[in-house]
């Protein structure tokens, strides 16, 4: 026989009243309500609330109130932060859900115009300028602006030389790239702005490295050459030059003082023509006491004797020196 099951006994006071039920429910509710109310936008962010699932508000940093149970939905943009997306490689410890694609070797490896294999790896820097924008207006704007990126960058590659895209060309293609990606989201309206775009590592692809790097190396010993006989020419064609301009001016000194000098024996002369022309005697006497005052002081020691045996040469100095004719 099974045994007898002896029957509950309600017992009163073990069931709680219905209005502590009640004001259990109204409790948490009002918790509810009070917690799903307010939210803070942290200071590098904004926030965007949408009502019945329509936007409705753009809010700043600092806490806020909303309307709660779902009523006003907020999402959060760090809209004064610069964002980055890495193609080709990725950084440990990243927070930004796009900065990394899911294949980075396929995004470096690229065709150059010239049809030669190389792997680039860059970055775009940008930032959220239009929450509304950036929400609705794009299906995910991040995954656009890496496919936008990839395809403008491809590009640039696509239209230079290997040469240009390893070497010399870095910066014009950077240059390139940030104008043609800045245009494609504007059109695109993604509520970006692109920052910049800037090239980490381009290098060919590993099976052709060493030759690379020894058609690399034969070029910078070109241009080193280059540079010491241009740094000779600039040392010996200047001081070349400034001889030959020394040489120049000397002569065209000495010129000068030439023809100064013939300008003023010439000025002499006809002065001299004019006083002979008025007193011939007295001029011809003149100039030739002069002559024999330059003349004789250089014939060294001499005596000058007439038929008498006088010494005249003393008289004659003396005549000479001071200018006075004597008998």
């Amino acid at each position: 026989m099974n045994p007898r099951i002896p029957p509950t006994i309600d017992v009163p006071g073990h069931r709680p009243p219905a209005g502590c039920i009640g004001a259990g429910l109204v409790g948490a509710l009002v918790l509810l309500v009070a917690w799903t109310s307010f939210y803070t936008v942290g200071a590098e962010y904004e926030a965007v609330v949408l009502r019945f699932g329509k936007f409705h508000t753009k809010v700043e940093s600092g806490l806020h109130f909303k309307l709660p149970l779902g009523i006003d939905q907020v999402s959060v943009l760090p809209t004064r932060r610069q964002l980055k997306m890495e193609f080709g490689f990725s950084s440990a410890g990243y927070s930004n859900p796009d900065q990394v694609g899911y294949e980075p070797d396929r995004e470096k490896s690229m065709v150059t115009g010239d049809l030669n294999a190389a792997l680039v790896e860059w970055v775009v820097q940008y930032r959220i300028c239009d929450p509304k924008q950036y929400l609705f207006d794009v299906r995910n704007p991040g995954q656009t602006l890496r496919d936008l990126s990839e395809a403008v960058m491809r590009e640039v590659v696509g239209d230079r030389t290997v040469d240009e895209v390893i070497t010399i060309g870095r910066q014009e293609i950077e240059m390139a790239a940030l104008t043609r990606l800045q245009e494609m989201v504007k059109q695109y309206k993604l509520g970006l702005s692109v920052d910049q775009v800037q090239l980490k590592n381009v290098n060919p692809p590993k099976t052709v490295q060493a030759s690379f790097n020894e058609v690399n190396k034969a070029q910078q010993d070109r241009e080193n050459a280059i540079n010491v006989a241009n740094g000779e020419y600039n040392k010996v064609v200047p001081k070349a030059k400034g001889e030959a301009q020394q040489t120049i001016s000397t002569a065209e000194g000495y010129k000068a003082k030439r023809v100064n000098e013939a300008e003023g024996d010439v000025a002499s002369f006809n002065a001299m023509l004019e006083q002979y022309v008025k007193s011939p005697e007295i001029t011809r006497t003149r100039i030739y006491l002069e002559t024999m005052g330059e003349i004789l002081p250089q014939a060294g020691p001499k005596i000058i004797m007439d038929e008498s045996l006088r010494q005249w040469l003393p008289v004659l100095q003396q005549t000479l020196k001071t200018g006075e004719a004597k008998p």
